[in-house]
Parts: structure tokens; C-alpha cells; sequence
């Protein structure tokens, strides 16, 4: 009999994707792969076997989630549309690397996964498994079986599997340790406002406690502190997510354009990844030089992309790794920033590598700026505009 390996979730799709796979003839090996995602995973692996899996493990690989994906994210101040922190782009590339290995592991000619085929994440799942391991058939059963999400709960009444998701509760949730994201539902419809029930990681933002000063300290770009307490990266990560959620930091509302060519409605709850990365990002306007910050911007754009569009594993993101590491380098010290309702702003920063000069910044009587040097700067940097000025003046042209 064939062997699949399934990116098993525990949820309505994977769930069902377990019969369904089993009714085309596959024994399933179902790995689900714990990337910081709340809930009893022991218990889904149960429900797997349950289901009729041959196999059903958990892989915890918070850690290595932590240091190889969310930590380059991080460092690259990765926000898609300039809002969306790649919850969920982050981790299929990890999943993708571990369904290769099992499958390699038990002898599966296929791996498969849960995505349906309007979503991202089946381009995200299937490009980087077929980079991985291009001999290895990859399986879509949600976007192969034709059922819309009615039909699919139908199809688990009928069957009696057990599974969690009922038309009481038609939301569609992903979460990993760098946030959280809901769709389905009311949401589907933009003009509706989310209902407060939808969200976990974050209390409202009028529930707020009084405002709290937090202190974040970096060594090379990677979190390493709070609060003077010495953290590793995945305990900073969650410890600061708690913190901020508690004050409605951390929620986004958005209209998204898919990879797909659709517009889609999506929410998401990022506490912890939005706090880091306005912290990761003032910390660098303090310690990276003009030009390089500048370049660094415009190539965090490019890797934003990549990793949205499912190009994990391309020449040009790791190309572009190389460079943020090296200006990683000098981004050391500590930011404070204040959590107050629904908001986080850095109103605190130092630096051993500082490029920030009192002397020179000050209009106090330690000012060291030479102003007499302003005068010829600006006779020269406005030289070519000048130059241009008076040539289309003698000719009667103006504008461009």
C-alpha cells in the first residue's frame, strides 16, 4: 500500500484529510509539528491514530523554529504589506523540511497537506517541499476533494470523526509562537468589525491596565533580555507577547493581497512580534549608518516577499541573510518601550554602538557641530538642481 506523510494540524481539514487519504488507498503517517501553537497536541496525535492513521508523532521543534525562522524574520523587520509579521508564511518552510525528513525516514513516496487552493500556503508547502525533495509526489486533498467547508463538517458527522470544528464555530485558525491568524466566519465580510470573542492572544485594548515602561535588550539583533532578566529567545519571544497582549497590543485588521491574485480579509493577533520588531528597528535607526540602513530597508521589502510568496528556500533570501547579518553585528543595547491600551512606542534607546553624537545633535552650549560648514554643503548639494534651474530658465522651459 502507498505511504503519505500529512502535515496533520489536528483540525477540521487535516482530520478529514485522514479518512480521505485512507479512502484512496494511502496508509497515513500523520506528523504534527509544534511550532509554538497552543492546545493539548498530544491529544490530536491521539485522535490521528483515532482516525485511522499508521503513525501519528509530534515533532517540537519550538526551538528551532525560534532561531532559524523567527529569529531572521525578526532581524529583517519582515512585514508584509507593511503590517502582516508572516505568521503563518514562517512556518511552513520548517514544516515542509520535517515532512521530508519523516517521509524519508518511514519510506512515504508522498507527503500532503491542508491547504485548500485559494490559500498561500499550498504554494508555500508544495514549492518548498518540491525544492527539498523534488522526487517526492506532493498530495493536495483539500483542494483535490471539491467539498466547500459545510460539506467537509457533513463529511465528518457522517463518518463520526472526531473532530472539533462545528457551524457553531466556522473559524479557521492558525498559530505559531510568532502570532496568530483567524479567517472564515463573520470575517469574510470586511465591513464587519471582528467580534471580541475571536481573539486570545490579546485583551481588549479598553481593558488595559496603567501604562508600563518594558525593557528590551539586544546583543547582534537577537532579543536576548527583559526587564534585565536574561531570556532566550524563545522564552523572550513569549514572555513579551504576554505583556504586550495584556494591553490589546498587537492586533491587526487588514485586507491582504494573496499570492493567489485575491483580495482576502484577514485578522491576525501578533503581540509579541509587532513589540519586537518596532524595538529591532529603533535600536537600528540608533546603531546602523545612513546608507547601509537605507539599503537594509528597501532589501527587508524583497525578503518580505520571498517568504510570502513561498520562496524560503531561494539563493536570493539567503543572499539577502548574509547581509542583515552582517549589519546584525552592531545592533546592541536596550530599548524601552511603553505598552499602553492597543499601543507599543519606543520611547527609550542606548547603545555602546551608538552612531548618535550629543555634541553633535545638541543646540545646547556643548553643541561641537560646525555650523559655518552648512553654508558650503548646500551650495554644493543643491548644485545640480541650480545648474538645472537656470539652464531650463534660459530656454523658457519650465518643468519637467
Amino acid at each position: 500500500m502507498k505511504k503519505v506523510v500529512l502535515a496533520y494540524s489536528g483540525g477540521l481539514d487535516t482530520s478529514v484529510a485522514v479518512a480521505w487519504l485512507r479512502e484512496q488507498g494511502y496508509d497515513v503517517v500523520a506528523v504534527a509539528v509544534d511550532v509554538g501553537q497552543p492546545g493539548d497536541l498530544h491529544e490530536a496525535i491521539v485522535r490521528a491514530e483515532q482516525l485511522g492513521a499508521v503513525d501519528a508523532r509530534l515533532v517540537d521543534a519550538r526551538e528551532r523554529y525560534a532561531s532559524s525562522f523567527v529569529l531572521p524574520a525578526l532581524q529583517a523587520n519582515a512585514l508584509y504589506q507593511g503590517r502582516y509579521p508572516l505568521v503563518s508564511a514562517l512556518s511552513r518552510p520548517l514544516i515542509s523540511e520535517i515532512l521530508i525528513e519523516v517521509a524519508k525516514e518511514t519510506g512515504a513516496t508522498a507527503v500532503a497537506h491542508g491547504c485548500t487552493g485559494k490559500g498561500n500556503d499550498q504554494v508555500r508547502f508544495e514549492v518548498s517541499l518540491s525544492a527539498l525533495a523534488p522526487e517526492i509526489e506532493v498530495l493536495a486533498p483539500v483542494r483535490d476533494w471539491g467539498m466547500n467547508r459545510d460539506e467537509t463538517i457533513s463529511y465528518a458527522q457522517e463518518r463520526d470523526l472526531p473532530v472539533v470544528t462545528t457551524r457553531k464555530s466556522p473559524y479557521s485558525i492558525d498559530e505559531n509562537l510568532w502570532g496568530r491568524s483567524i479567517e472564515c466566519g463573520v470575517l469574510e465580510d470586511p465591513w464587519n468589525s471582528p467580534p471580541e470573542d475571536i481573539y486570545e492572544l490579546t485583551s481588549s485594548p479598553g481593558d488595559a491596565p496603567e501604562p508600563v515602561d518594558v525593557e528590551i535588550g539586544f546583543d547582534k539583533g537577537i532579543p536576548v533580555s527583559i526587564d534585565g532578566e536574561a531570556l532566550g529567545l524563545l522564552n523572550a519571544v513569549e514572555s513579551l507577547g504576554k505583556i504586550a497582549g495584556s494591553y490589546g497590543f498587537g492586533r491587526i485588521d487588514m485586507i491582504e493581497d494573496r499570492l493567489v491574485g485575491i483580495k482576502s480579509r484577514e485578522v491576525y493577533e501578533a503581540p509579541a512580534a509587532l513589540a519586537l520588531i518596532a524595538a529591532h528597528q529603533d535600536l537600528e535607526n540608533m546603531t546602523l549608518e545612513r546608507s547601509v540602513a537605507r539599503e537594509k530597508r528597501r532589501l527587508e521589502a524583497t525578503w518580505t516577499q520571498l517568504v510570502y510568496e513561498g520562496l524560503w528556500f531561494s539563493p536570493l533570501r539567503t543572499a539577502i541573510d548574509r547581509f542583515i547579518e552582517s549589519t546584525s553585528e552592531a545592533v546592541t543595547g536596550d530599548v524601552r518601550v511603553r505598552f499602553a491600551g492597543g499601543s507599543c512606542l519606543p520611547v527609550g534607546r542606548r547603545s555602546p554602538n551608538a552612531l548618535y553624537d550629543h555634541g553633535l545633535a545638541t543646540y545646547d552650549h556643548e553643541d561641537s557641530f560646525r555650523h559655518s560648514d552648512a553654508e558650503g554643503f548646500i551650495r554644493l548639494w543643491g548644485l545640480p538642481a541650480v545648474q538645472w534651474s537656470k539652464v531650463q530658465g534660459s530656454s523658457g522651459t519650465q518643468g519637467v
